[in-house]
């Protein structure tokens, strides 16, 4: 999974039943932070290198998880292990205390728990899909106050998911919704996966 820290997930960490997986975007961005406030050379190497990352995820996008993994091995996986090393040579280069000795830092740390996504397709270079997707609940988090009951929580919850899960895979949630809910009463419970929104050709 990718992560910012939510405590929710702290317990599920510690337990070992989900892997953290970390996230490009944040990483880059410190970069591009000294960039624009210093005009850092090294900073623009790094965002250079990291851009060439994004083209492969840009030619993998839309592809069987396989794939992407086969693209990735072949071409993100050199320009992964290149990055790396590379900081790691920045940083006896520079003066440790500086902030683009931290950014370093912080990409090291970083890089070694996002590495797993060169291997496996199913994963993301960031997070910034599933950022968007939380981004109408943060927006909203005080109403939940008055959803009235536990069980309403979880049930917004499920509608938020099925309306996401909809528009990710371009789907207009209403539409799909109204014709799932239609349909359902008569549905075979073993052909109920056809009704998911990635099936739907809405």
């Amino acid at each position: 999974m990718h992560a910012d820290g939510y405590a929710g997930f702290e317990e599920l960490y510690r337990s070992g039943a989900v892997r953290e997986v970390a996230c490009m975007a944040h990483i880059r961005r410190k970069f591009v932070d000294i960039h624009r406030a210093q005009g850092s050379a090294i900073a623009e190497e790094a965002i250079t290198r990291i851009a060439q990352l994004y083209a492969v995820e840009k030619e993998a996008r839309g592809s069987p998880p396989d794939r992407r993994t086969e693209l990735r091995k072949a071409h993100a996986a050199p320009v992964f292990d290149d990055l790396e090393v590379w900081l790691a040579m920045q940083l006896t280069r520079i003066s440790g205390k500086s902030p683009l000795a931290a950014a370093i830092r912080y990409a090291l740390t970083r890089m070694e728990r996002l590495r797993p996504y060169l291997d496996n397709g199913m994963l993301e270079l960031d997070n910034n899909v599933a950022e968007r997707g939380m981004r109408a609940i943060a927006l909203g988090r005080k109403n939940y106050l008055f959803v009235g009951s536990e069980a309403g929580g979880k049930a917004a919850a499920i509608a938020y998911t099925l309306i996401e899960t909809a528009k990710l895979n371009g789907t207009d949630p209403f539409a799909w919704l109204a014709d799932t809910i239609a349909q359902i009463p008569d549905y075979k419970i073993n052909k109920v996966d056809d009704l998911l929104p990635w099936k739907s050709n809405r």
